[in-house]
């Protein structure tokens, strides 16, 4: 028998030792990404979100994380009836007992009530574990398939290892200049941002000001006094963790991560995309870093010809409620 508790009332010390029991091995977890994903995100559903105690032991036997659009930031919204599935996990010893039905059913009525017509398995803004269903074997996603959920399509993580003695190419444009963002262009990249890539991207901008960014994760492009082009860049001194280095942890030396990117839309086509790319990876690793990851990407040969490999694979997955 297992009694249900809201996720709120669990320490983080419990759903994560969890986590790396059952994940741990491919994406080992920090309570700092959990107290972000989870704890700092204005979008958890709390009436959604549960985990399930096993009476006889008081072991965790499981937990589910549900979210929508409920951060009351001005100038910027999400669909109300979009909702998110964020984390769905039950211990091993646990499974075939129905407990990852019932978590589901929780997390699946409260976001009908709170509106939601469509649910997604993660990809639940930048504040995201998981951007899809993780490739882990076809387990997972012929439950979840069992359970309504069908596939919308893929995204994929992408690494390179650099050799510390392999130069580091800075590409020179003849009618562009590529540099890093200063602190007091806050509002000049934020106006970039509202005008052509409204939504996810201006939201986890403004998040990354709040939460102390000093313009050093941006590199920008310009033509004249004109901004034309972002790529963001982490690190392990980023304000905050993005999924690009989720599982530094992994890596005995420090990981790095690029992307997202976006070019004016005017100026598409004429190979800054690339550019940019190229220009936030040597950026990276003049700072001394040669484990770098571009994530989430559904354009994984634009990448692979710059020598990155396939790394990780997530299926899509949503549901009418």
């Amino acid at each position: 028998m297992v009694r249900f508790i809201p996720l709120a009332e669990l320490k983080l010390e419990a759903a994560a030792d969890l986590w790396n029991e059952e994940l741990g091995s491919d994406f080992p977890m920090r309570l700092r990404l959990l107290r972000q994903c989870w704890q700092e995100d204005g979008n958890m559903l709390a009436a959604g979100s549960w985990a399930a105690i096993d009476e006889s032991t008081n072991r965790l036997a499981g937990f589910a994380a549900a979210k929508k659009w409920m951060d009351p930031m001005e100038g910027i919204s999400f669909p109300a009836d979009e909702g998110w599935i964020s984390a769905l996990l039950v211990h091993t010893d646990f499974r075939g007992q129905g407990i990852g039905s019932q978590l589901l059913q929780r997390a699946e009525r409260a976001l009908r009530e709170a509106g939601v017509a469509k649910a997604d398995l993660g990809n639940d803004l930048h504040r995201r574990i998981f951007p899809g269903l993780p490739d882990q074997g076809d387990a997972a996603a012929q439950w979840f398939e069992s359970k309504g959920y069908r596939s919308t399509g893929s995204l994929q993580d992408l690494l390179r290892q650099y050799r510390s003695d392999e130069p580091i190419h800075m590409p020179v444009l003849k009618d562009a200049v590529i540099r890093v963002l200063r602190e007091d262009e806050r509002g000049r990249l934020e106006s970039f941002m509202r005008e052509h890539f409204p939504g996810r991207w201006e939201y986890s901008t403004r998040q990354y000001w709040e939460e102390g960014g000093s313009g050093r994760e941006f590199v920008i492009m310009e033509r004249g006094d004109r901004l034309i082009g972002f790529c963001r860049i982490n690190d392990a001194a980023s304000p905050l963790l993005t999924q690009n280095i989720y599982w530094s942890p992994l890596f005995k030396e420090e990981l790095g991560g690029v992307g997202p990117l976006g070019i004016d839309n005017a100026y598409r086509g004429l190979g800054y995309g690339a550019a940019i790319v190229q220009a936030g990876i040597a950026m990276l690793r003049s700072r001394g870093i040669d484990n770098i990851v571009i994530d989430a990407t559904p354009i994984a040969a634009f990448y692979e010809n710059m020598g990155y490999r396939l790394w990780r694979t997530y299926a899509m997955y949503s549901k009418l409620l």
